[in-house]
């Protein structure tokens, strides 16, 4: 196949694809938009700002030839999808703790300054957790060892530039989407301060779906 702008083939099918990647429901996404929604703008960029480090560092790794290492050695893979999926789990969880404690208390006058605090404790570094999210996820990893690197022309004299180019391409695709999701959650966060059920409802189905992605995680096949 020739080689298109610096090295990348086919480069609209690339980005029609990274497209339908990221928007595809993850838990990536999920917890930016979920920390946007209860602490804010701030900590829902530092959310997708761990996304975009970890994903520079899956981007790195796979131009340094980890698909092979994967391919070679399986159980590290399933290792990776078994931690992943433990953390998913773990985050979700908590999430529906915290929601269970916003029902009970619902009709307590008290309860917005204590369950504020209970979910700062939760999302006291919403950095890092994004970033182990990020750098555990199976379907970014898969997406960086499989899909990504089909594009680069392996007979390009510098293909380099080719990881580069679709890094900045898949990282841009990516803030767009993050930041939509970003002021989507605070605006949803107005709606939880004021509606403390439909916040409990909230938090216990993003729970609730981050116990899913933990379970299709570990028992996923292949």
């Amino acid at each position: 196949m020739m080689s298109g702008v610096l090295g990348i083939t086919d480069i609209w099918t690339y980005v029609l694809g990274t497209v339908a990647i990221i928007m595809l429901p993850g838990p990536n996404s999920l917890f930016v938009l979920s920390t946007a929604a209860r602490r804010g703008v701030a900590a829902g960029y530092r959310a997708a700002g761990a996304v975009f480090v970890g994903d520079g560092v899956l981007m790195f790794l796979s131009a340094a030839g980890v698909a092979s290492l994967l391919q070679a050695y399986p159980p590290l893979f399933l290792v990776i999808k078994y931690a992943g999926a433990a953390y998913l789990g773990y985050l979700g969880l908590g999430m529906l703790r915290g929601a269970w404690q916003r029902w009970r208390t619902r009709h307590d006058p008290a309860a917005p300054r204590l369950l504020d605090a209970d979910d700062a404790a939760h999302l006291r570094s919403p950095f890092r957790r994004a970033l182990v999210i990020s750098l555990l996820n199976p379907k970014a990893i898969l997406f960086f060892v499989s899909f990504f690197i089909q594009f680069v022309d392996p007979h390009y004299a510098w293909p380099a530039l080719s990881f580069l180019l679709l890094g900045l391409i898949a990282q841009l695709i990516s803030a767009l989407f993050l930041t939509i999701l970003i002021f989507a959650g605070t605006f949803l966060a107005t709606q939880f301060q004021q509606r403390r059920r439909l916040s409990a409802g909230a938090t216990t189905t993003v729970g609730a779906l981050f116990l899913g992605f933990s379970l299709k995680l570990a028992t996923a096949s292949g």
